[in-house]
């Protein structure tokens, strides 16, 4: 295995370990959801964000906005793994007094760079900030992190076409595909086939991937921006609960939190791969 594959492979699985055990001490919901973006949350944070953990807040940054708030174990672990913070601040996960909420807060520590959770603004911020970005003359660039359910909300096809309007090729589009939302299956709730072209008809320009090979999402993200003067959107298939075989594609794990043995047996899952 290549040294960079085996970065990618031993962070990602450090990650899902800490979403394990966050949402079993704090017995809250959404690690399928968190599971699923871990591969491309790693490759984001150990190759292509622009990004210093010792200067956080560094003007010329390059933004990460987690859009899907609720998924946000998989974030705060990512950070602290990439040294952002102390890991045992992760031990405070959703329990009275700790720093980190069940959504995304916005410099609840550092590197959470906006407050998310009600689905379909991150885009919308991400354009803004993207017009910011262009007036000011800073180079930075913006990767908003959307599901596939989200895509449901209005304002998130609003703030595509804004996007594309004003040519915010600073702008990018990371959508985890699991093809599961709250209440059954995309398809079945509101089917958004043909999903691609609907970005390309908002004047968007796409690329599909796995979302779970290491060196196609780096190899995608790596072309940034696809055209020139265009916003990028990557539809990223994935799997929702993605490394824990008993999680995967299984609704009920949008809500579930596991109970000794399954985090016991989850670990151990983890610990072959």
């Amino acid at each position: 295995m290549p040294e960079t594959e085996r970065d990618y492979k031993n962070l990602s699985t450090e990650i899902r370990k800490k979403i394990l055990k966050m949402i079993f001490s704090s017995q809250t919901s959404h690690i399928g959801s968190s599971l699923s973006i871990v591969d491309i949350l790693t490759v984001l944070y150990l190759k292509i964000l622009f990004i210093n953990p010792e200067e956080p807040w560094s003007e010329d940054r390059d933004r990460l906005i987690l859009s899907k708030g609720h998924a946000c174990a998989s974030l705060y672990a990512t950070l602290a793994l990439r040294g952002f913070f102390p890991e045992e601040i992760l031990d405070t996960y959703c329990l009275d007094g700790g720093m980190l909420s069940g959504h995304s807060t916005m410099r609840c520590v550092p590197g959470a760079e906006v407050s998310t959770g009600s689905l379909g603004h991150g885009l919308s911020m991400g354009a803004g900030m993207g017009i910011a970005g262009k007036h000011d003359g800073i180079n930075y660039r913006i990767f908003v992190v959307l599901s596939d359910g989200e895509c449901n909300e209005g304002s998130v096809w609003e703030a595509a076409m804004f996007s594309s309007q004003h040519r915010l090729d600073n702008l990018v589009a990371i959508v985890d595909y699991n093809k599961i939302q709250a209440f059954g299956r995309t398809e079945e709730v509101i089917d958004l086939e043909p999903f691609k072209d609907k970005w390309v008809s908002f004047g968007w320009d796409v690329r599909e991937i796995d979302g779970h090979n290491f060196s196609e999402i780096e190899k995608t993200l790596s072309r940034l921006p696809f055209t020139k003067n265009k916003p990028s959107v990557v539809i990223a298939n994935t799997i929702k609960g993605k490394g824990v075989s008993f999680m995967e594609n299984q609704l009920a794990w949008h809500y579930k939190s596991p109970n000794r043995e399954q985090l016991e047996k989850g670990l151990k899952e983890l610990e072959s791969l």
